[in-house]
């Protein structure tokens, strides 16, 4: 195994793990939503989701290269990074807004 290929398996691997951590953390921020009915909770949730977005699309790359052209997935790759530029942002309105 080369050392290109562990790195790809290492990206994989920590996408997967963004993914489903993500997707919980925003599962339970929802739940927390529906029973305060706080709408900083709503914009934690969205935050959360934008970082599952993120980890789903790396972790799919790979996947993604027998049908997309290699260009076409590494600016949808690159181009993910808004969703965590964005979820930074969400956070940060979440914790400045009453």
């Amino acid at each position: 195994m080369t050392l290109a290929t562990t790195a790809q398996l290492l990206e994989q691997y920590v996408s997967l793990g963004i993914f489903v951590v993500a997707t919980a953390l925003a599962g339970f921020s929802y739940l927390a939503w529906r029973r305060e009915r706080d709408r900083r909770m709503l914009v934690v949730t969205s935050g959360y989701a934008l970082f599952a977005m993120y980890g789903l699309i790396v972790f799919l790359e790979y996947a993604l290269l027998p049908y997309l052209t290699y260009p076409v997935v590494e600016m949808l790759e690159h181009g993910a990074a808004l969703l965590i530029l964005g979820g930074l942002v969400v956070f940060f309105l979440a914790l400045t807004r009453e």
